[in-house]
């Protein structure tokens, strides 16, 4: 249950989701001396060994859920794709969850949360409700357009762009939503730390480079060229959106800048964020130290960068999935400057985050070439079905 104060004078925090995010903030966890426990329906997600109570149940077992969720002073996610209603008569039984479970409905269904935020002011593109199998509302702001699924995209998928009446046929079944493209001339990220009694700290905004074909966050530039002249209005948006979801831990919040030189707000994440990464070698508080002190209710630490650095993610390659293989291992570490962060997922397959690494350096542009040249060293792939699993 949750309660003022923590049992043994250190929080005990549950984790919906045993992902790379999770088995990051396992990591701050345990250094920190937090008691964890971890919730993921697969027995060989990264977090469960981290964890000191691991259950694999899927996120729909209520029993499951009352186990891990009853022995602890508060309970997180690592994503947002969360039975909402299911976790209700846990949180009227007193359960503490944070981020609340109406931020979460708020985020997780794409057309609500870009409601939300107009509400509140915020710049978001111009946007409809849509339907996957309803030419007339899939056409209601022109072509091109952008259609988003509601619920449960991520990392490219769940997006689709049609350019013309022509492509009503390609669009994406079910409940979506529809957005007039920006003239994008770069993507922006700012991650704030919210805390139970509304006290906030921002990072600094970091450069999002994607890879265009996947639609995937490829490296990120933290500062990125020219950032700076827009840190305060990046800055107040965060903040502002963190406000308008009531948001408690780290909140990633997505912009657009177009080539107007305005501000857009894109999406928000209501966790620890792979645009964030970064943090864990180049500030004084990682992000996901944040989250945790954040939904614990304890105070925040400095957002404080010590070095530029740069971000790049490293994506499972090969024909088949299979038992995860790594090359190029050495090669990577003998770069000065470079951190590897394998995500020990077991099973390898084509487009999957496997990990990712950071470089800093003083100059922005050569850890940009560090993080690119570790990455690009590193191969993980499947191992072939005669190949002994390690």
């Amino acid at each position: 249950m949750a309660s003022a104060r923590f049992t043994r004078g250190v929080p005990r925090i549950a984790i919906l989701g045993g992902g790379q995010l999770a088995k990051m903030m396992a990591q701050d966890a345990r250094r920190m001396g937090f008691g964890l426990s971890v919730l993921d329906p697969d027995p060989q997600a990264p977090a469960l060994p981290f964890a000191d109570h691991a259950i694999s149940a899927a996120f729909g077992d209520i029993e499951a859920l009352r186990r891990i969720c009853s022995h602890v002073d508060v309970t997180t996610f690592d994503l947002e794709h969360v039975d909402v209603e299911a976790l209700q008569p846990l949180a009227a039984a007193g359960i503490e969850f944070a981020p609340s479970l109406q931020t979460m409905a708020w985020i997780q269904d794409k057309l609500v949360q870009k409601q939300r935020l107009a509400q509140h002011g915020l710049p978001v593109p111009e946007f409809r409700a849509a339907e996957g199998s309803d030419a007339q509302s899939l056409s209601a702001l022109g072509f091109p357009v952008f259609q988003k699924v509601r619920k449960a995209g991520y990392d490219g998928y769940g997006v689709r762009r049609l350019a013309s009446a022509a492509e009503l046929s390609r669009a994406l079944p079910g409940p979506s939503m529809i957005e007039r493209p920006i003239a994008i001339e770069r993507e922006l990220g700012v991650l704030v730390a919210r805390g139970k009694r509304g006290e906030v700290a921002t990072y600094d905004p970091v450069e999002m480079i994607f890879d265009t074909e996947a639609n995937r966050l490829d490296y990120v530039r933290a500062p990125g060229p020219g950032a700076h002249a827009h840190f305060a209005e990046a800055r107040e948006l965060a903040l502002a959106a963190a406000e308008a979801v009531q948001a408690v831990g780290v909140l990633a919040v997505e912009l657009f800048l177009d080539r107007d030189g305005k501000l857009w707000v894109n999406e928000l994440a209501p966790r620890p964020h792979n645009s964030g990464h970064h943090t864990i070698e180049a500030c004084l508080t990682s992000q996901f130290e944040q989250h945790l002190r954040a939904v614990a209710g304890l105070p925040l630490g400095s957002t404080q960068q010590i070095l530029p650095a740069a971000m790049a993610n490293l994506i499972g390659t090969g024909a088949h999935a299979g038992p995860t293989r790594v090359e190029g291992l050495r090669t990577a570490l003998a770069l000065p400057g470079v951190a590897v962060h394998l995500y020990g997922k077991a099973q390898n397959r084509r487009g999957r985050k496997m990990g990712h690494v950071t470089a800093l350096h003083r100059d922005i542009d050569e850890a940009v070439r560090l993080a690119c040249a570790a990455r690009d060293a590193l191969t993980i792939t499947s191992a072939s079905p005669e190949e002994p699993s390690s």
